[in-house]
C-alpha cells in the first residue's frame, strides 16, 4: 500500500518518479530543522527539496527558500544567513489549523469578545 501511495500521490513526501531522479541526478546540499532535504544537480541549474512529513512550501525556511529560487548561489549550509535583531523566527502557515489566528469577534474564539461599541437596535 505505501508503494502505491508514492507511486501515486506527490503530497506524501515525494513520488517514485522524483525519487529515481534525485537518486539519479541529485546532489544532497543540506538539511534544515524540520528535517526538509535540499538536492541540486550536478550543474547546480535545478535545485529541489525533499519535504520531511507533508508537502507545504511554508514549512521551507527564508534561508532555504532564497536558495531554492537563486537569489543566492550559495547555500545557508556553506555561507550562513545573518539574521537581523528585529527579525522573528520563521513559522510555517497556519491557516485551516486550530492555531491560525481568529480576531476579536471571531465565532471561532471560545469566548468571543465582549463589545462595548456596539448597541442592538429596538423599535420604539
Amino acid at each position: 500500500m505505501n508503494f502505491l501511495l508514492r507511486l501515486l500521490t506527490w503530497w506524501n513526501s515525494q513520488t517514485l518518479g522524483t525519487q529515481l531522479h534525485t537518486w539519479r541526478k541529485g546532489v544532497l546540499v543540506g538539511e534544515d530543522a524540520q528535517g526538509n532535504k535540499f538536492y541540486r544537480n550536478a550543474d547546480g541549474k535545478r535545485r529541489w527539496v525533499i519535504y520531511n512529513g507533508e508537502t507545504e512550501a511554508s514549512r521551507v525556511a527564508p534561508e532555504w527558500h532564497g536558495w531554492l529560487h537563486h537569489t543566492w548561489d550559495s547555500p545557508p549550509t556553506e555561507v550562513p544567513v545573518t539574521h537581523k535583531p528585529w527579525e522573528r523566527p520563521h513559522q510555517e502557515n497556519l491557516t485551516g489549523t486550530v492555531q491560525a489566528y481568529a480576531p476579536a469577534g471571531s465565532i471561532r474564539r471560545a469566548t468571543p469578545a465582549a463589545r462595548s461599541d456596539y448597541e442592538a437596535w429596538t423599535p420604539e
